[in-house]
């Protein structure tokens, strides 16, 4: 069984997935009993299309850790990251090239053909600066030793709700993130040829994280993405975007009431596959 979908006639593609894969509350509920933690990456990489990784946020991690998760993982499996907290959580972003440098040149490549999207996050409380924000994106390199890459935006203050800062991510190819479900200001605009989203609705409530209208109507709007349309249910704050192919999608279920992540994305995985 596919684990996304592929579009008639296109080469794009909807991947779902969750952060991180280990959690212990998913022992036993996503994995099952007795499963060795050392298998917890090869099951979910085989139930899911991709992971976020969120430790990279928070510290270097091991260039050998990077290629094993590579190898465990299957073949059309991809990876995304988030930038590290010392390139994001400054009063300056412009200074922060020597931080983006070394996670870049970190062992990171070594996930080769598995390297998705770098989700680049900004704390809540800082504002829209558009001078030292551009500084910045020109800081992100469009490729690394002939690797291409892809930069994600995910800004968490309502000031970068304007149409300056949609102009300043399509002028270089960069993803807005769109926040969904959540208290975190959301920007739908196109900007990049891929979409990445990030959806915090899930509740103890719904067995499967969401009720069955928000799970299609999530799918709905993946679907739209991957068409290189616009969903017409979320705020964008600029003309849109033309597209003259589809747009591969990221989207990921994180927060809200963790437990029941897995299970939102596996019935989104299958919704798409029925679509």
């Amino acid at each position: 069984m596919a684990r996304y979908p592929v579009l008639p006639a296109k080469t794009v593609r909807i991947r779902i997935g969750i952060g991180g894969w280990i959690y212990p509350q998913w022992r036993g509920t996503f994995y099952p009993a007795g499963l060795a933690r050392r298998l917890e990456l090869d099951y979910a990489s085989r139930h899911l299309s991709s992971l976020e990784i969120n430790s990279t946020y928070y510290g270097a991690q091991r260039p050998e850790s990077f290629m094993r998760w590579h190898d465990e993982t299957p073949d059309d499996f991809v990876f995304s990251l988030k930038g590290p907290r010392f390139a994001m959580n400054r009063r300056v972003l412009a200074e922060a090239g020597p931080s983006i440098e070394r996670f870049l040149t970190s062992g990171v490549l070594n996930l080769r053909n598995k390297l998705g999207p770098i989700n680049w996050q900004l704390m809540p409380g800082k504002p829209f600066d558009p001078e030292d924000y551009a500084r910045f994106l020109e800081l992100l390199p469009a490729e690394v030793d002939g690797r291409p890459l892809r930069h994600a935006l995910e800004v968490r203050h309502e000031s970068f709700r304007t149409p300056e800062f949609v102009a300043l991510a399509r002028r270089h190819g960069a993803a807005i993130v769109v926040s969904g479900d959540s208290d975190y200001p959301q920007i739908a605009d196109a900007s990049a040829p891929f979409v990445y989203a990030r959806i915090m609705g899930t509740t103890a409530a719904e067995p499967l994280g969401y009720s069955p209208a928000a799970l299609h109507s999530w799918a709905a709007r993946a679907l739209a993405w991957a068409r290189g349309e616009s969903p017409g249910d979320l705020a964008t704050f600029a003309a849109p975007l033309a597209a003259n192919t589809g747009r591969d999608v990221y989207l990921y279920v994180i927060s809200g009431f963790k437990e029941r992540n897995p299970a939102a994305a596996q019935a989104l995985i299958e919704r798409l596959r029925k679509a």
